[in-house]
Formats: C-alpha cells, structure tokens, sequence
C-alpha cells in the first residue's frame, strides 16, 4: 500500500506570484519536480518547457482552452455550435502537453516523477447557454460532448496522451457548468468507452453536489485519474475546519489502491504571505510534488500562508513513518 502523492495547486497556494514562468521558477527552487498548469497558452511552449527545464519540473496536466471568457465561456466540449473551435483547442492543448510533458523537459539529476503516467488533459465540458433549461438542453449537449470526446480520444491516444472530465458543483462554484456530478460524468465516459479518457475526481466538488464520498470513492476510483482536495464548505486546507475528515479520506484513497497524484487546489488559512524559501514540509517527504494551476474562477488571491497550511501535509508524512530527505 503506496503512501499518496500530493500536488500543489498555483493558482491558490502561490497567487501572489506574476506569470506562470515565476511560479514554475519558484517551484523548482523549493525543491518539487512536477508541475500542472490549468492555461499555459499566454506563454510559447518552448519557453515554458526550457523555463521548466531549468526549474527541473515536469508538467504533468494541462486544460483546455476555456474559449471566450470574456462571453462567459468555461470550456468548449459539450457546447454546441463551437465544436471546430474546441478541436482547434484540443490541439493547441496537445502541442503545450507534447512540450511540457516531454522527458527533454526535466532536468538531468532530477528525479523524474510521474514519468510512468501519460501526461494528462482536462477536457473542460462548458456551461449552460444563460437563461437556457438545463434539463431542455442536456440531450444536445450530450450529444456534442460525446463527438467531440471520441475524436479527442482518437487524437489522444495518437499521441499518448490522457484526458480528464471533472464535474463540477453547480450549487456554489458554477451552477451553469455542464458537467456537475461523478455519474453524470461516468455514464459519459462509458458511452465513450475509451481506456486513455478518465474521471477527475475534486473531493470539494463531489461533497457539495452528492456526498457518499465513501461509497462514490470506492465506486468510480477506477476510472479515476487525478484527485483534487479542499475543505467544505469554505476550501480552506484539509486540515480546516468544516464537513471532511481528510484523514479517512486519504487512508481510504490508499487502501482502495490509488496511484494517481492529489492535487491540494485549497486557499491557505494561515496569516501572512507565501514563503517560498523553507517550505519545511518538503524534507519529510520521501517524493516530490506536483503542482497543479486550474483557473474554473477568477483566481483567488492566498488569505494565508502556504506553509502554515502546510501542517496538515507534515502530519501525514510523520504518519506515514517516511524519513527526511538525505537520511
């Protein structure tokens, strides 16, 4: 029974950092060695993936494009009329992952963790037109999602590559989002019936919308190819007050067998600004980290400092009996 490895989510636990090439920067100086990014395409890939190289990073998880935010566009799949520019953007996704993702991207002498998991890309499903009846357009945009995710399927697999559906809760975070629960999302991915597409499983996300974490985890942890947590109901660290017992939940996620990486996508809870220079979590762990940058909101800035809401993290490496780095 493999201990879990954990993610850091950017765009909560190093907001106040300008550009994705500081974060990275900051990233690989604080000692991890893998990196998702929610967009990367404000930057050429080739300068990220060299930035990333220099930082000993490898990028493990992109999205696709959201289309026009500005319009109120979060994501392009299951939207219709905007298939030819979903797959303009899942090809887009595809050339970011291939340079991101590439073994020529990390750094000699660096671990290269997560190198035996295909890179992975979130296939962002979309809103609900405003003002539309969910229930009136669901068999559409049912049926658009399903074309466009086999033809990425087929793209994706050309290229060994992985994509990802993620519900998302429509009772706090976007109650126009398409795709809101695990078997909404499951009942997709079976109609598809493609073994390189898969289920992204946000805990935050599937408390709020079903609860039964236990039954849902052990029922579609299966087709699941990366876990997201916060605390509910206010997504502070999963050591914060609130609904979830994370330390069940994580003895839950390594007993049922669980390889993937937990992305910590939470907002700090400690006073202060972000320390990136200790970060004295890190030598009790016997891996690295990944980290993880998702933007499904205007992005939050940090209320509290990264390391403080670290503790909880230091506490399931001393349980687990792991010993510091160098011993």
């Amino acid at each position: 029974m493999a201990p879990l490895r954990f993610s850091a989510n950017l765009s909560w636990l190093f907001s106040e950092l300008p550009g994705l090439p500081a974060r990275l920067r900051a990233a690989g100086s604080s000692g991890f060695e893998a990196a998702e990014v929610a967009w990367p395409y404000a930057e050429p890939p080739g300068a990220l993936a060299r930035v990333a190289r220099e930082a000993g990073l490898r990028l493990v998880l992109i999205n696709t494009p959201p289309g026009d935010q500005e319009k109120g566009e979060m994501g392009l799949g299951a939207v219709p009329g905007r298939q030819a520019a979903f797959r303009e953007g899942l090809e887009q996704a595809v050339r970011y992952a291939k340079a991101l993702g590439s073994k020529d991207a990390v750094a000699r002498g660096k671990r290269k963790l997560g190198s035996r998991l295909p890179h992975r890309i979130h296939l962002m499903a979309g809103r609900v037109p405003q003002g539309a009846d969910r229930a009136a357009v669901r068999g559409e945009m049912e049926t658009v999602f399903l074309e466009n995710l086999r033809h990425a399927a087929g793209v994706l697999a050309q290229e060994n590559l992985v994509g990802l559906l993620e519900p998302i809760n429509t009772r706090v975070t976007d109650p126009q989002y398409f795709l809101d629960t695990p078997q909404q999302a499951a009942a997709i991915l079976q109609k598809v019936g493609r073994p390189n597409l898969q289920l992204q499983m946000d805990i935050f996300h599937w408390q709020i919308m079903d609860g039964n974490l236990t039954g849902n985890i052990r029922k579609f942890l299966p087709i699941v190819g990366h876990v997201q947590v916060a605390q509910v109901p206010g997504r502070g660290e999963p050591s914060s007050p609130g609904e979830l017992n994370f330390p069940y939940l994580f003895q839950l996620l390594e007993d049922e067998g669980y390889q993937g990486f937990v992305g910590c996508e939470y907002r700090p809870q400690g006073e202060g600004g972000v320390g990136l220079q200790g970060w004295p979590w890190r030598n009790r762990c016997w891996m690295g980290a990944v980290f993880s940058l998702w933007g499904e909101m205007p992005l939050p800035l940090s209320t509290g400092d990264t390391v403080e809401g670290l503790s909880w993290l230091r506490s399931y490496w001393d349980r687990q009996g792991h010993p510091q780095a160098g011993q």
